[in-house]
C-alpha cells in the first residue's frame, strides 16, 4: 500500500515539470484505481515497480566554427564573416617600428626629404625614433552577384594621418602616441562581364600600383618610387587565357590642382604571364604568388596658374605628363607549395614633367621667384601660387614651367632554402631633375639622389613578422655648400620592425 501510494506521488510530481523539461513523447499517467474498489495488493513475487524516468531534451548542437585562417600578408585568407548576404572581411597589421637615422629631420617614412647638408646642425647629429603609426586596417565588402554584376568595397586606414608640424604644432608626445588616422583606400568596384569599374580613391593607374612595389623595410613609397593613392574613376578589362592575361585601363583621376579645371587622365596595358610564377611580398607584409608581368602606363595633365602677380587676373597654361615601365620578374620560380630559394625581381623607369605629387614628398626644393619690387616700395609684393610646390613652377619672366623628372628603380628579392621563411632583399633607386635648379635657391635645390637599401625578413610564425634594415640616401645640392663648399648630404638609416599580421 505504501508502495503504491509513493508511485503515485511521484508520478503527479513529474507530470507537473515545466514544459521545457517535458519530453517529445509524454509518458502517460497510470490510471487511478477506484475509490470504491480495494486496492490490489502486489503480489509478492512481482518485482518493484520503477517509476519512469523523464529525461529532458538536448540542447540543439554548437554551430561549427571553423578556426580562423592566416593573415593576408602570408599569402592565406582572412577572417572571413557572413551576415545576411553580405560578406566582411577584416585585414590589417599591428607594426611596431624603430629607427635610427644619421642626420635630423626625418619621420618614419624617409620619403623625399631634403637631406641635411653636413655642415648645419641636423647633417651632423642623429636622431631615433620608437612608432607604432603605420599600424593598419582594412574592410572588405562583398554582395552576391546580382545581374551578373559583383559588388565589392574596400575601406583602409592607418595612423600616418596630418598633424600639425612637430614642433610647434604638437609635442613629440603627442605627435606618436596621439595619431592621427587616415583613410588610404575607400572605392566601389563593379565587376561585369564586358567592363570593370572602379570609383574611389585607390592606386593610382599610373605605374599599375601596387603590382610592383618593392619589398623593404622602409615605409613605402621609397626616396625614387611613384606611389599614389588617388580618386579616381576607373574602366578596365581584363581578358584571361591561360598563357597570358592582359590587362588595360583608362581612369579620370583627381588633378593635381583644382583651378585646372581637368581630371587628369591615366591609361594602361599590362601582361601577366601565367605560367612563369614568383614568390615575392611588397612593402613589408603582403607575400604572394604572382605571375610575372610587364606593365606601360601614361598620365596626361593640365595646369592653369594664376598669373604671377601680387593681384592676378588671368591664368598661365601648361600640359605636363608621363610614360612609366614597370616589370616583375621570376628569376628561380616559385610554386604555391613551395618557395624556398626562389629568387624574384622588380623594377620600373618613369620619364616626365610635373608629376612629382606621384612621388611621397617630393619637390626637389624648388620656389616662386620673387617679385619685382615696385618703384618707390621697399618691400617686394608677395606671390600666393593656387598650385602645389614642386609641379609647375614660374621664372622671373613670368613664363610657366613643368618640372622634369626622372626616376629608376631595381629591386631583388631571395627567400632561403627550406620553407623559405626567411628572406634578404636589395633597393636602388634614381632620381634627377634636368631644369629643377632653375626654380629658386640653388642652396636649397637637390637636383640628383640615389637610395639603397638592404633588408632581412623572417616569419616567426604565419602571422608574426621580423625585420631589419640599412638605407642610405645620397643627394647632390645644385650649389655647392658655402662652408665646405661640398654639394652631397646623405643619410644612414637603420631600423628593425615587428609586424602582426591578420
Amino acid at each position: 500500500m505504501t508502495r503504491r501510494i509513493l508511485f503515485a506521488s511521484l508520478t503527479t510530481l513529474l507530470v507537473a515539470v515545466p514544459a521545457f523539461a517535458q519530453p517529445a513523447d509524454p509518458i502517460p499517467t497510470p490510471a487511478t484505481p477506484p475509490t470504491d474498489a480495494p486496492p490490489t495488493p502486489p503480489s509478492p513475487d512481482a518485482p518493484p515497480i520503477t517509476p519512469p524516468v523523464v529525461v529532458a531534451p538536448l540542447p540543439p548542437p554548437e554551430p561549427v566554427v571553423a578556426p580562423p585562417p592566416g593573415p593576408t600578408g602570408t599569402g592565406d585568407k582572412s577572417p572571413t564573416f557572413v551576415k545576411g548576404k553580405t560578406e566582411l572581411t577584416f585585414y590589417g597589421f599591428m607594426q611596431l617600428y624603430g629607427i635610427y637615422d644619421s642626420t635630423q629631420g626625418l619621420n618614419e617614412q624617409a620619403q623625399n626629404t631634403a637631406i641635411p647638408r653636413p655642415s648645419a646642425y641636423a647633417g651632423e647629429h642623429g636622431e631615433s625614433q620608437l612608432s607604432a603609426r603605420h599600424s593598419r586596417l582594412g574592410l572588405k565588402i562583398s554582395q552576391p552577384v546580382t545581374n551578373d554584376i559583383k559588388a565589392t568595397g574596400q575601406f583602409e586606414m592607418d595612423f600616418l594621418g596630418n598633424q600639425p608640424a612637430n614642433p610647434p604644432g604638437v609635442t613629440e608626445s603627442a605627435f606618436y602616441q596621439n595619431a592621427t588616422m587616415r583613410f588610404r583606400h575607400v572605392f566601389a568596384k563593379l565587376e561585369t562581364p564586358y567592363v570593370d569599374v572602379v570609383a574611389g580613391q585607390w592606386w593610382s593607374l599610373f605605374g599599375w600600383q601596387s603590382y610592383f612595389h618593392p619589398n623593404s623595410v622602409e615605409i613605402q613609397g621609397l626616396p625614387g618610387q611613384a606611389y599614389k593613392r588617388v580618386a579616381q574613376f576607373r574602366l578596365a578589362k581584363t581578358i584571361k587565357t591561360d598563357a597570358v592575361t592582359v590587362d588595360v585601363a583608362i581612369a579620370a583621376q583627381r588633378p593635381p590642382q583644382r583651378a585646372s579645371a581637368t581630371p587628369d587622365g591615366v591609361a594602361g596595358i599590362k601582361l601577366t604571364f601565367n605560367q612563369l610564377k614568383g614568390w615575392r611580398t611588397k612593402g613589408a607584409n603582403d607575400s604572394s604568388l604572382d605571375g610575372a608581368a610587364i606593365g606601360i602606363s601614361g598620365i596626361v595633365r593640365h595646369f592653369a596658374v594664376d598669373e604671377f602677380s601680387a593681384a592676378p587676373k588671368s591664368q598661365v597654361t601648361t600640359n605636363a605628363g608621363a610614360i612609366s615601365i614597370d616589370a616583375m620578374l621570376p628569376i628561380i620560380p616559385a610554386t604555391a607549395k613551395s618557395h624556398g630559394n626562389a629568387l624574384t625581381a622588380t623594377g620600373s623607369f618613369v620619364q616626365g614633367s610635373g608629376i612629382e605629387d606621384q612621388y611621397d614628398g617630393l619637390t626637389f626644393g624648388v620656389s616662386e621667384p620673387a617679385l619685382p619690387t615696385p618703384m618707390g616700395a621697399t618691400v617686394a609684393p608677395t606671390y600666393t601660387p593656387n598650385i602645389d610646390n614642386g609641379l609647375a613652377m614660374f621664372l622671373a619672366d613670368g613664363t610657366l614651367h613643368a618640372v622634369k623628372l626622372q626616376t629608376y628603380m631595381a629591386g631583388l628579392q631571395y627567400y632561403l632554402p627550406g620553407s623559405g621563411r626567411a628572406w634578404v632583399s636589395l633597393n636602388y633607386t634614381h632620381t634627377k631633375s634636368d631644369n629643377a635648379a632653375q626654380f629658386g635657391n640653388v642652396q636649397k635645390i637637390w637636383d640628383h639622389a640615389y637610395y639603397v637599401d638592404a633588408n632581412l625578413f623572417f616569419d616567426a610564425t604565419p602571422s608574426v613578422r621580423f625585420g631589419v634594415l640599412y638605407s642610405r640616401i645620397n643627394q647632390t645640392y645644385a650649389g655647392a655648400d658655402k662652408v665646405t663648399n661640398e654639394t652631397e648630404a646623405h643619410n644612414n638609416r637603420v631600423s628593425a620592425t615587428m609586424l602582426f599580421l591578420f
